[in-house]
Protein backbone atom coordinates (compact mmCIF):
# COMPACT_ATOMS: atom_id res chain seq x y z
CA UNK A 1 0.00 0.00 0.00
CA UNK A 2 1.27 3.47 -0.84
CA UNK A 3 2.14 5.46 2.24
CA UNK A 4 2.29 8.89 0.59
CA UNK A 5 0.32 11.14 2.93
CA UNK A 6 -2.94 12.83 2.01
CA UNK A 7 -3.72 15.73 4.29
CA UNK A 8 -5.30 19.14 4.35
CA UNK A 9 -3.67 21.88 2.28
CA UNK A 10 -1.81 24.84 3.72
CA UNK A 11 -1.18 28.36 2.43
CA UNK A 12 2.21 27.23 1.12
CA UNK A 13 0.51 24.63 -1.10
CA UNK A 14 -1.62 27.12 -3.05
CA UNK A 15 0.85 27.92 -5.88
CA UNK A 16 1.36 24.25 -6.74
CA UNK A 17 -2.36 23.59 -6.43
CA UNK A 18 -3.09 26.46 -8.82
CA UNK A 19 -0.65 24.89 -11.31
CA UNK A 20 -2.45 21.55 -10.97
CA UNK A 21 -5.76 23.31 -11.62
CA UNK A 22 -4.24 24.82 -14.76
CA UNK A 23 -3.47 21.30 -15.92
CA UNK A 24 -6.95 20.07 -15.02
CA UNK A 25 -8.71 22.95 -16.74
CA UNK A 26 -6.72 22.30 -19.92
CA UNK A 27 -8.43 18.89 -19.99
CA UNK A 28 -11.96 20.20 -19.36
CA UNK A 29 -14.13 21.82 -22.02
CA UNK A 30 -16.01 24.22 -19.72
CA UNK A 31 -13.10 25.92 -17.98
CA UNK A 32 -9.90 27.75 -18.74
CA UNK A 33 -6.96 28.42 -16.46
CA UNK A 34 -6.48 31.78 -14.78
CA UNK A 35 -3.86 31.44 -12.06
CA UNK A 36 -5.04 34.48 -10.09
CA UNK A 37 -8.63 33.20 -10.04
CA UNK A 38 -7.53 29.72 -9.04
CA UNK A 39 -5.38 31.02 -6.16
CA UNK A 40 -8.22 33.30 -5.02
CA UNK A 41 -10.72 30.42 -5.04
CA UNK A 42 -8.37 28.06 -3.23
CA UNK A 43 -7.56 30.71 -0.63
CA UNK A 44 -11.26 31.37 -0.04
CA UNK A 45 -11.79 27.68 0.77
CA UNK A 46 -8.61 27.44 2.84
CA UNK A 47 -9.50 30.45 4.98
CA UNK A 48 -13.15 29.40 5.44
CA UNK A 49 -13.33 25.71 6.42
CA UNK A 50 -17.12 25.95 6.65
CA UNK A 51 -17.08 26.26 2.84
CA UNK A 52 -15.08 23.07 2.38
CA UNK A 53 -11.68 21.50 2.67
CA UNK A 54 -8.69 21.20 0.36
CA UNK A 55 -6.90 17.85 0.27
CA UNK A 56 -3.38 17.28 -1.06
CA UNK A 57 -1.37 14.18 -1.85
CA UNK A 58 2.27 14.65 -0.91
CA UNK A 59 5.12 12.69 -2.41
CA UNK A 60 8.64 13.38 -1.18
CA UNK A 61 7.25 16.45 0.61
CA UNK A 62 5.82 17.95 -2.59
CA UNK A 63 2.17 18.33 -3.62
CA UNK A 64 1.55 15.70 -6.28
CA UNK A 65 -2.25 15.71 -6.37
CA UNK A 66 -5.29 17.44 -4.98
CA UNK A 67 -9.04 17.35 -4.47
CA UNK A 68 -11.46 19.72 -2.86
CA UNK A 69 -14.67 19.06 -0.99
CA UNK A 70 -17.16 21.91 -1.02
CA UNK A 71 -19.93 21.90 1.58
CA UNK A 72 -23.56 22.64 0.85
CA UNK A 73 -26.97 21.58 2.12
CA UNK A 74 -29.37 19.21 0.40
CA UNK A 75 -33.03 19.57 1.27
CA UNK A 76 -33.58 16.18 -0.40
CA UNK A 77 -31.12 14.58 2.02
CA UNK A 78 -32.07 16.79 4.95
CA UNK A 79 -28.53 17.74 5.77
CA UNK A 80 -25.05 18.70 4.69
CA UNK A 81 -23.56 17.21 1.54
CA UNK A 82 -20.26 17.52 -0.33
CA UNK A 83 -19.52 18.58 -3.87
CA UNK A 84 -16.25 16.88 -4.87
CA UNK A 85 -14.23 19.02 -7.25
CA UNK A 86 -10.79 19.41 -8.79
CA UNK A 87 -9.50 15.88 -8.43
CA UNK A 88 -6.16 15.73 -10.20
CA UNK A 89 -2.84 13.94 -9.89
CA UNK A 90 0.30 14.97 -11.76
CA UNK A 91 0.33 13.39 -15.22
CA UNK A 92 3.46 11.30 -14.57
CA UNK A 93 1.86 9.74 -11.46
CA UNK A 94 -1.51 8.76 -12.91
CA UNK A 95 -2.58 5.14 -13.11
CA UNK A 96 -0.85 4.25 -9.84
CA UNK A 97 -3.84 4.47 -7.49
CA UNK A 98 -3.18 7.99 -6.19
CA UNK A 99 -6.45 9.41 -7.54
CA UNK A 100 -8.38 6.56 -5.96
CA UNK A 101 -6.65 7.24 -2.64
CA UNK A 102 -7.46 10.96 -2.86
CA UNK A 103 -11.14 10.33 -3.53
CA UNK A 104 -11.31 7.68 -0.81
CA UNK A 105 -9.71 10.09 1.67
CA UNK A 106 -12.38 12.71 0.86
CA UNK A 107 -15.11 10.07 1.17
CA UNK A 108 -13.77 8.89 4.54
CA UNK A 109 -13.58 12.49 5.79
CA UNK A 110 -17.12 13.25 4.57
CA UNK A 111 -18.52 10.18 6.27
CA UNK A 112 -16.69 10.90 9.53
CA UNK A 113 -18.10 14.45 9.49
CA UNK A 114 -21.67 13.23 8.97
CA UNK A 115 -22.20 14.38 5.38
CA UNK A 116 -25.03 12.55 3.67
CA UNK A 117 -23.85 12.45 0.04
CA UNK A 118 -20.92 13.24 -2.20
CA UNK A 119 -21.70 14.55 -5.69
CA UNK A 120 -19.31 15.42 -8.48
CA UNK A 121 -19.43 16.87 -11.96
CA UNK A 122 -17.26 15.81 -14.90
CA UNK A 123 -17.10 16.30 -18.63
CA UNK A 124 -19.91 14.23 -20.15
CA UNK A 125 -17.60 12.72 -22.78
CA UNK A 126 -14.75 11.76 -20.41
CA UNK A 127 -15.04 7.96 -20.55
CA UNK A 128 -11.88 7.47 -18.47
CA UNK A 129 -13.22 9.61 -15.61
CA UNK A 130 -16.65 7.97 -15.82
CA UNK A 131 -15.05 4.52 -15.46
CA UNK A 132 -12.74 5.75 -12.66
CA UNK A 133 -15.58 7.19 -10.58
CA UNK A 134 -17.80 4.20 -11.34
CA UNK A 135 -15.18 1.89 -9.82
CA UNK A 136 -15.33 4.09 -6.69
CA UNK A 137 -19.09 3.61 -6.33
CA UNK A 138 -20.38 6.76 -8.05
CA UNK A 139 -23.32 6.34 -10.40
CA UNK A 140 -24.75 8.63 -13.08
CA UNK A 141 -27.51 11.03 -12.10
CA UNK A 142 -30.56 11.88 -14.12
CA UNK A 143 -30.01 15.55 -13.32
CA UNK A 144 -28.86 17.96 -16.02
CA UNK A 145 -26.33 20.65 -15.06
CA UNK A 146 -27.19 24.20 -16.08
CA UNK A 147 -25.32 27.31 -15.11
CA UNK A 148 -25.40 31.04 -15.62
CA UNK A 149 -22.35 33.20 -15.07
CA UNK A 150 -22.97 36.38 -13.12
CA UNK A 151 -21.13 39.55 -13.94
CA UNK A 152 -19.68 41.07 -10.80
Amino acid sequence: MDSSPIDFATEADLPVMAALLGELFSLESDFSADRDKQVAGLRLILENPALGRLFVLRMNGEVAGMANALVTVSTAEGGRVVLLEDVIVRANLRGQGHGRRLVQRVMDWAQSEGYKRVTLLMDADNAVALAFYGRLGFSPSGMKVLRRTLLC
